[in-house]
């Protein structure tokens, strides 16, 4: 592997947190290794890693994007992964209010029920 998928790895472990990461890992089989290589690398290494923003300001990027694009797992994974970033309920839900005005209000509206049922799950999950 490369120094991009070392680092992506890294990043991607600091975000999304060890449990997850090694979920995909444990399940990645010939067929979906090149994808998982590619976002590693790509999502992980290139972009997650860069110094450019802070971690909470990538996180609340992502999530209204995620949000606005409808992609409903992935959202409640980075809502998730904001125990992590630092990026605040506050921080999330200023974030979908942009989704409202700017990718419309069905997906926002949408993306706080997720972002409500995930935000229960992990205050009844144990610590």
């Amino acid at each position: 592997m490369s120094d991009r998928y070392d680092q992506g790895l890294a990043t991607r472990r600091r975000v999304l947190g060890d449990a997850h990461v090694d979920r995909a890992e444990d399940t990645k089989t010939d067929f979906d290794q090149p994808f998982q290589s590619l976002i590693t690398e790509a999502a992980w290494g290139h972009v997650w890693s860069r110094n450019t923003i802070s971690p909470r300001e990538r996180s609340m990027l992502t999530i209204a994007l995620l949000a606005g694009l409808g992609n409903d797992h992935e959202l409640a994974l980075h809502i998730r992964a904001t125990a992590n970033t630092g990026a605040t309920p506050q921080d999330v839900i200023e974030a979908l209010l942009h989704v409202a005005i700017y990718a419309g209000v069905p997906r926002a509206n949408h993306a706080i029920k997720i972002a409500k049922e995930t935000y229960a799950e992990m205050e009844a999950a144990p610590r």
